[in-house]
């Protein structure tokens, strides 16, 4: 029995140790804790603290080499490259057009009650305020780092006109290249310019419709001397001509021929030489011949650029286009952009035709409409024929259901026989 008490208590001389049975459940050592201060026999000379302990994880310099970012060194003076290229360009095109604001804004405010896109007026011309405090930058619009867009209205005989500034893709190191690569290759490519298009919508006496708030009084509005008789006319640099015509509907109906009071790489497209000789002021020839090479067209137009496909599209829309190059210095074009802005007035004033020439107007767009309504004809002919068809087919079927297999077979035998008559009649017609 003492020996029993001895083991439960955990006697010296008790042999639990050099029992195998339970040599599992010794109790392990408990583990102590390392100490913090690190041995300094271990600790190299350039060391200055003791308390972390030493490893490479956060020594960079001592893990890695130059050869490591080879490939990093190769990738990026191409990213640097395009982030500088994109910078610059996007810096240049922000520049032209602020150049053409400043410009031709001023122009602009002189002609129109409201300029930009924010609908407030500008001051009145008795006002303290100057027009010029206006900074020209702010009424532009930025559409993209390549497209700009200028808004303005409240003038006698014009709705509203849309100015856009297209320049090239400068932003773009790829596209930039790529376009003038291929525009020098190919011929329809067209190379990348600069340049802005101006299009100006007439009243047209529709005053009344387009602004529902001068319904309730329009005494003083001279709105039956807004409108003009409707027609084609434009005057086109010659590079520009045949592209001009191709890819525009309207120019398309006119007929080319050079007039005197131009210079000779410019052209006149018109309806007729009637209406040329009262539009070709002296004041516009000297301003197209003063703008050069940086001229592209100018034209008055009734009817849409693409080609209608429905009677509908043939309504006429007048309006007026110019397009011109942006040039360094725009004291030679900034007169033929005033001539432009003026060109509505000059409009109701003389673009009333004799019969005659009116005649000969409506009888080309007559011509254009009646082929539209042939083509529609045609369309709905070829529609009556197929919902006929069908009724023709499901009457067809319908009767083939109700009948035996017998029957199913005469019928399609007879059906067989009267092709073939049919066949052999139109064979000996044809004989």
């Amino acid at each position: 029995m003492a020996g029993v008490f001895k083991n439960v208590f955990g006697s010296q001389s008790s042999g639990a140790a050099s029992d195998d049975d339970f040599a599992d459940f010794v109790e392990a050592p408990n583990p102590s804790p390392a100490s913090l201060v690190a041995d300094t026999t271990t600790v190299p000379a350039y060391s200055t603290s003791g308390a972390v302990p030493y490893t490479k994880w956060y020594r960079v310099w001592e893990r890695t080499s130059p050869k490591d970012f080879m490939q990093e060194a190769m990738i990026m003076p191409f990213i640097l490259l395009i982030v500088i290229f994109h910078v610059w360009g996007t810096r240049k095109n922000r520049r032209k057009a602020r150049d053409w604001a400043k410009a031709h804004i001023p122009a602009l405010q002189k002609e129109f009650a409201v300029v930009g896109f924010d609908g407030i007026a500008r001051p009145a011309e008795d006002d303290s305020v100057s027009v010029e405090l206006v900074n020209p930058e702010s009424l532009l619009k930025e559409r993209a780092a390549n497209e700009f867009a200028a808004y303005a209205t409240g003038r006698q005989n014009v709705a509203f006109l849309d100015i856009a500034l297209k320049m090239p893709k400068r932003y773009n190191p790829i596209t930039y290249f790529m376009e003038y690569i291929f525009s020098f290759f190919f011929e329809s490519w067209e190379a990348p310019a600069q340049k802005y298009e101006a299009l100006m919508y007439a009243f047209d006496g529709k005053e009344k419709d387009l602004i529902p708030v001068l319904g309730k009084d329009t005494s003083t509005l001279k709105v039956n001397q807004s409108t003009y008789d409707g027609f084609i006319w434009a005057v086109v640099h010659k590079s520009h001509m045949r592209k001009f015509r191709t890819e525009r509907y309207d120019a398309s109906m006119t007929f080319s021929k050079d007039h005197p009071r131009l210079p000779s790489w410019v052209t006149v497209m018109s309806e007729s030489a009637e209406i040329t000789e009262n539009l070709l002021t002296a004041d516009l020839a000297q301003a197209i011949e003063k703008a050069g090479h940086d001229f592209e067209y100018l034209i008055v137009t009734d009817q849409p650029i693409d080609k209608p496909t429905k009677i509908e599209e043939t309504t006429p829309k007048k309006r007026m286009q110019l397009s011109v190059n942006l040039a360094s210095d725009y004291a030679s074009t900034l007169p033929l952009f005033n001539q432009f802005l003026r060109l509505t007035d000059r409009l109701v004033q003389v673009a009333h035709w004799r019969g005659e020439v009116m005649r000969k107007v409506r009888n080309t767009r007559e011509e254009e409409i009646k082929k539209l309504r042939r083509v529609e004809e045609e369309e709905k002919a070829e529609e009556r024929k197929l919902a006929a068809e069908k009724v023709k087919k499901e009457e067809r079927e319908r009767i083939l259901r109700g009948m035996t297999a017998e029957e199913q077979r005469k019928f399609l035998e007879r059906e067989s026989q009267k092709g073939q008559r049919k066949s052999m009649k139109k064979y000996s017609r044809k004989g």
